[in-house]
């Protein structure tokens, strides 16, 4: 766990770095600086990039991490990354065909309930392009065990560019079209200087040469965009499915909740950074004792820190939301609900990892497909009656299932839990916290009261945890910071 406990230190700051960053973005330059109108417009733009970037990236950034590993010979390693650079333009290029033809049946699909979009619907297909081209040099940085860069790059570089972007709209030196504009070229230029940094760890070779296990990796690319797909629309659609269901403002309002409670899953998404390429490897090397302990002591990490946030998150929740405009204020319900969510996506620890990068990836993939469209349907009856609180209630309950159906066949196929008895401690703590501070509010400013209330949840906590030794890992952190 040495490594990996280094590096998820160092991806965790970063995380969060870029997650305060956006903060001042989504809460309050977005919110004040531009209409709830445009901002919708936006968040639109990038939630369909996303849902589309599975299938753009042709699950190669997966496949990398998954078969890298198991190429022995510099000669073989270099064949497989030339294939994985070109294989996306088996679906760019007729993708780009077909939306320059099919242009007007797109845009009037898309523009039925808010014909603002129509002008941009271009901005999406650019936009997927570059995440999908962005997360495919992440992960040939990644497999070379160097994670650090590439998060910086995937949470604060964008953050900071686009906190410029907001102050020229403010200072009138762009327009809100420049904004938007603006706003993909940072993408672009992201995508630009993380392919600069992989080839700087590992210098391109194009080798065409034959690859002895080539069926199984196309079987598995062709696969994993299935799977890619189904979680990102799981993640995403709600945001698509509420411009296509209600007014563009909702997506803006939706969209600030949930930042909000997507702060829950910063440390899954910082670790999972550097677990997932050791997952491959021990299961590569059929090393399943080592997989167990990680398992069950990144679940457990996770858990108690992602439990802490959720504590601040939901305990200061209505202070923050009296520092934001009236209009973004209706996500409470909403905020609550994802941040659950979240909080048992970190409960499972790397279990992703191991489906997507074992040999069971296609029985999961099939259940997510079923879930997919179960969360299209949910959404599609809900959004409707319920509005962005819908949207929230289609999303957990999808994810879920989700969730459940894979940590039991994980159980099924591999006798083991992610659970321990520290995880039961944990899920007592954080009860016990929230139903003693929830009500417990001072009669000062709202940052005042959200630092006061956050430092006193933080001593308890923390003294919880290190006393009574929950973590292992978490225990020896807390040690090595104190000393300091």
């Amino acid at each position: 766990m040495g490594i990996v406990v280094k590096q998820s230190i160092k991806n965790t700051l970063i995380t969060y770095l870029g997650f305060a960053i956006g903060a001042i973005n989504v809460l309050f330059l977005f919110t004040k600086f531009m209409s709830s109108e445009y901002y919708g417009v936006i968040a639109y733009i990038l939630s369909t990039a996303n849902i589309l970037m599975p299938l753009m990236a042709f699950g190669t950034h997966n496949t990398i991490v998954k078969f890298y590993t198991s190429f022995k010979t510099r000669q073989s390693q270099n064949a497989f990354l030339s294939l994985m650079l070109f294989l996306p333009f088996v679906v760019i290029v007729p993708a780009t065909t077909l939306g320059y033809f099919g242009f007007e049946f797109i845009s009037d699909f898309l523009t039925k309930e808010n014909t603002i979009i129509r002008n941009y619907i271009g901005y999406v297909f650019i936009a997927a392009i570059a995440f999908a081209y962005f997360e495919i040099f992440y992960a040939w940085s990644k497999v070379q065990l160097q994670s650090v860069f590439g998060n910086f790059m995937k949470e604060v570089f964008h953050r900071i560019c686009i906190t410029g972007l907001l102050l020229c709209l403010y200072f009138k030196i762009l327009n809100v079209e420049q904004l938007i504009v603006g706003i993909i070229v940072v993408y672009i230029a992201r995508m630009g200087i993380m392919m600069l940094y992989a080839f700087s760890l590992r210098v391109p070779v194009f080798k065409w040469v034959k690859i002895n296990n080539v069926r199984s990796i196309l079987k598995y690319t062709a696969l994993i965009v299935i799977a890619g797909s189904v979680a990102n629309i799981i993640l995403e659609i709600d945001k698509f499915m509420i411009g296509q269901y209600v007014a563009i403002e909702n997506v803006a309002y939706y969209g600030v909740a949930i930042y909000i409670a997507t702060v829950v899953g910063v440390p899954s998404r910082s670790m999972n950074q550097i677990t997932n390429p050791l997952t491959a490897k021990f299961l590569n090397e059929k090393n399943m004792l080592e997989l167990r302990s990680l398992y069950q002591k990144s679940s457990l990490s996770l858990l108690i820190v992602s439990g802490f946030i959720f504590l601040i998150i939901i305990l200061n929740i209505n202070q923050l939301y009296y520092l934001i405009p009236d209009e973004y204020t209706g996500g409470v319900v909403v905020v609550f609900i994802i941040g659950l969510v979240k909080l048992f996506d970190n409960a499972l620890g790397n279990n992703n990892s191991i489906l997507f990068n074992s040999d069971y990836y296609r029985v999961v993939l099939f259940l997510g497909v079923i879930l997919a469209i179960s969360t299209i349907v949910l959404n599609a009856l809900l959004i409707p009656e319920f509005g962005i609180n819908g949207a929230a209630y289609a999303t957990c309950l999808a994810i879920f299932i989700y969730n459940t159906i894979k940590m039991l066949f994980v159980y099924a196929k591999f006798k083991m839990l992610p659970f321990t008895l520290s995880t039961l401690k944990t899920i007592a703590l954080i009860c016990i916290c929230g139903l003693a501070f929830y009500f417990w509010d001072f009669q000062f400013h709202p940052i005042a009261n959200i630092a006061l209330k956050s430092l006193l949840i933080s001593l308890v906590y923390g003294f919880v945890v290190y006393k009574y030794d929950f973590s292992e890992d978490i225990s020896t952190l807390m040690s090595k910071m104190m000393k300091r």
